[in-house]
């Protein structure tokens, strides 16, 4: 195992750049997620960490190891791509072989690490087969026992669960989970699915644009993101947001919502009367509430057994809600939310910056 450092990173193709300074700790048996929209950079910077692209500026280190110029064989890290990668020709027992046979290991090592391997991701009665006999979820189990099987200092998964059905994608990423929790290796995983960021992983890195949004463990992103955008890409369904204007009286500060409608907040926010902002509040901390509250127009319901979702409109603007327990709105309907005041959050209009403050007083209308 290992650490990996990742200090001033660009990276440029021709003239376009796709990373600009990223600094990252990852820390030794530690499981990093990259996640962000396409385009953002973190499979680029997946293969500058594999070796697979060359650096334009900027360190990375593995360990006490500088690679920078060291070739991707000299890295000590193995690769789990999202088009698994298989050698179509070979069969699953030489699949996972092949990397110790070309590393000129006896053939009774490797007879015995691929059998230990097979066994742990249940492929025993696959050895036999070919790529083309196997299902995605099995593929995908190969990919990764091809990888294992190496023993690296750095596991590197670029979305590998993305070309799988919704169902197998949730019983892979509990075996990913399972596989990381036996092997404690260090890993860094790219998706573009929150949901597998929150669920598999130590720290979460959120990238736009070629640089990083914020870096935490999953929770503290979701409780306190500190820009609008962090708050509206982690979780789901997504963060509701709602535009209005800042008021103070009195040494009071509230928000006025477009609609009139005021929420009061618990102290003094960064920021100067008649600012514009953005409340935002998580679908699961919206409740039903008889006065008062944020008047909405149900547009949408969405019974799943456990839960109901329902998606609103407020002054044209969408708004989801998550319920606990199961309702009977029918679209066309009003009703009145009030939200958490607890767990608001409140973000600059301009810069998307969260502007800190403790909101703790019920909405007035």
């Amino acid at each position: 195992m290992a650490s990996v450092q990742i200090r001033a990173v660009e990276k440029q193709f021709g003239r376009t750049p796709v990373l600009r300074g990223v600094n990252i700790d990852v820390a030794d048996g530690s499981f990093t997620v990259l996640v962000g929209p396409s385009g953002c950079g973190k499979s680029t910077l997946l293969r500058l960490i594999a070796g697979l692209e060359e650096l334009s500026a900027g360190e990375i280190r593995i360990g006490a190891t500088v690679v920078n110029r060291l070739p991707p064989k000299a890295r000590d890290v193995a690769m789990v791509f999202q088009n698994y990668a298989l050698y179509p020709h070979m069969t699953v027992r030489d699949n996972l072989g092949f990397s110790l046979l070309l590393a000129k290991e006896d053939k009774a090592i490797i007879t015995a690490k691929v059998t230990r391997v097979a066994e742990n991701l249940g492929l025993t009665e696959l050895l036999a087969r070919y790529p083309r006999q196997l299902s995605g979820g099995q593929r995908q189990r190969v990919a990764m026992g091809r990888a294992i099987v190496r023993a690296p200092q750095v596991f590197l998964f670029d979305e590998p669960l993305s070309n799988l059905d919704a169902q197998l994608r949730v019983a892979m990423r509990a075996e990913i989970k399972q596989l990381y929790q036996r092997l404690g290796t260090t890993a860094i995983y790219v998706t573009h699915d929150q949901i597998e960021a929150m669920t598999l992983a130590d720290q979460i890195v959120v990238m736009r644009d070629g640089r990083i949004e914020q870096t935490g463990a999953p929770l503290e992103l979701y409780d306190k993101p500190t820009s609008r955008f962090v708050a509206g890409f982690i979780g789901s369904p997504a963060m509701n947001f709602l535009p209005g204007t800042l008021h103070s009286a009195q040494g009071a500060w509230q928000v006025r919502l477009e609609d009139g409608t005021c929420v009061a907040l618990g102290s003094a926010p960064r920021a100067e009367p008649g600012q514009a902002v953005v409340l935002g509040v998580r679908p699961e901390h919206m409740r039903l509430t008889a006065q008062g509250g944020i008047g909405v127009r149900v547009t949408v319901v969405e019974p799943t057994g456990a839960d109901t979702f329902v998606s609103c409109e407020h002054h044209g603007q969408a708004l989801s809600v998550l319920f606990r327990e199961r309702q009977q709105f029918q679209p066309g309907n009003t009703i009145r939310l009030s939200p958490d005041l607890s767990q608001l959050h409140l973000f600059d209009a301009t810069s998307g910056q969260r502007l800190d403050t403790a909101i703790a007083h019920p909405a007035r209308s």
